[in-house]
């Protein structure tokens, strides 16, 4: 008996049909979605119904709806949040892993999904000149493998004192330090928090002009501390101090742990693997492959150099699960046990683009980067930011007149980006990290900017 009968095929097909139709037809609508189509989601909200649906209507309801109301965030003009679309091999992949359905915490459970994040988890390694043999875990997105990099520092430095945190937890633990940047990013304060640490408790060194830690500030480490650095800050694109953080931090036994959720994809190119310089001496590391890898959400990575202490933060074990430890168990190395397999896509993404794929794609994004912050420089408006990655910050005046430049181009449509406020000043940011992204699309979003900045500052 066939699990596909006709009508579930004649249902895929049709999900097919109106997936390709959304995407070919992303470019020709507003990023933004429109008020009438965000007016429609309340038609989604009733009561549960006594009977069942037939799932053609479901799609139906679903596409209608649902489709209008969504952000084109997948689009090429879609520059908040860094946040990259999906690349082609990448969302075909995605399809296909959803109708596997496999849950890649054993490999008894998914042979191809294990097999599939082993090998992508050292591509990741050997293509960002990390350690080989380090632990990789596949999680959710940034803030969970700031939580899993930072359980396994935790697991660390209390194994040193005797103390199994696993199974004693904190109550009466030995104290541990740690150390951020005035410029931490939020994920990264809300891991601490889920883990006990606390998000107020922290030390917060002071930065400079661009938001990196300033080494001259840093406070007394010893092997009581984790010290956590960024590669890629959010607003500027700036980078830490890592080889002076990290040789102080290998003196005094400390414990280096790096976000790097889009800026340590740098590493991927000759011409900006100089800014990670000295990142590869870390502890732990943090990324995102939705961001510039270009892969369906979610998709968080997180890599230890002890494969142990993350192995012994994140263990399970029951009598009926059936691990098998001459294999690769994903389950060891992420804090949840039912998931996706989140290797699929990554390993097709990477696969896809190859090593010069991957190199092409950041250099291009930094590039229409500099391009929008050269345009907007030329047009009379304030760059706040060296721009030495992809990301821009540009004021168009007071805080006000900012505010209404980007309500304004978010109402336009041409082309979404958020606002931030960088050291005192209201700014416009610009991330491009899509592999979506044309010459053409930043053409035609400057000149959005330029006329809608024009208006609103004469």
């Amino acid at each position: 008996m066939s699990l596909i009968g006709g009508g579930m095929k004649e249902l895929l097909k049709l999900a097919a049909e109106r997936s390709i139709n959304y995407l070919e037809n992303l470019d020709q609508r507003s990023v933004a979605p429109s008020s009438a189509a965000l007016s429609r989601l309340k038609e989604l909200d009733k009561p549960l119904p006594d009977e069942p649906t037939e799932p053609e209507m479901v799609l139906a309801m679903l596409d209608d709806i649902g489709s209008p109301a969504t952000v084109a965030s997948t689009g090429g003009r879609y520059y908040g949040f860094v946040t990259g679309g999906s690349l082609p091999a990448a969302l075909a992949a995605n399809w296909l892993a959803g109708a596997w359905d496999q849950p890649s915490d054993m490999v008894i459970a998914s042979p191809i999904g294990a097999k599939l994040e082993e090998v992508a988890s050292r591509w990741l390694l050997e293509i960002l000149s990390l350690p080989v043999g380090a632990g990789v875990g596949l999680v959710t997105g940034a803030t969970m493998a700031n939580f899993a990099g930072l359980a396994a520092a935790r697991h660390a430095i209390l194994h040193k004192l005797g103390w199994n945190v696993e199974s004693r937890g904190l109550f009466g633990a030995p104290e541990i330090s740690v150390i951020v940047g005035d410029e931490v990013h939020v994920s990264l304060l809300k891991a601490l928090s889920l883990l006990g640490f606390g998000r107020d408790r922290v030390i917060r060194v002071p930065v400079d002009g661009q938001g990196r830690m300033r080494v001259d500030a840093l406070p007394e480490l010893s092997e009581f501390t984790i010290i956590c650095i960024q590669a890629g800050n959010v607003n500027t694109g700036a980078f830490d101090p890592a080889p002076e953080i990290c040789a102080a931090a290998r003196q005094a036994g400390a414990w280096v742990h790096v976000d790097g959720a889009f800026g340590l994809w740098a590493a991927a190119t000759p011409t900006r693997a100089q800014l990670t310089a000295g990142i590869e001496d870390a502890d732990s590391w943090v990324l995102d492959a939705h961001k510039w890898l270009n892969v369906p959400y979610d998709s968080g990575i997180v890599v230890c150099r002890n494969e142990a202490h993350l192995r012994a933060a994140m263990s399970f074990s029951a009598a009926y699960l059936m691990i098998q430890s001459e294999h690769r168990e994903p389950g060891l190395y992420t804090p949840e046990m039912s998931r996706r397999a989140r290797g699929v896509e990554l390993w097709a993404a990477l696969l896809s683009l190859g090593r010069s794929g991957l190199a092409d794609l950041i250099e291009r994004s930094c590039r229409y980067a500099s391009h929008f912050a050269e345009g907007l420089s030329a047009a009379g408006y304030q760059i706040l930011n060296d721009v030495v990655l992809n990301q821009v910050l540009v004021s168009f005046g007071d805080g006000e007149t900012t505010r209404k430049v980007i309500g304004a181009l978010q109402d336009d449509g041409t082309c979404w980006c958020g606002g931030t406020v960088w050291q005192g000043h209201t700014a416009m940011r610009i991330s491009v990290s899509s592999w979506a992204t044309t010459e053409n699309d930043v053409k035609q979003s400057l000149n959005a900017m330029v006329r809608l900045a024009a208006e609103h500052t004469q």
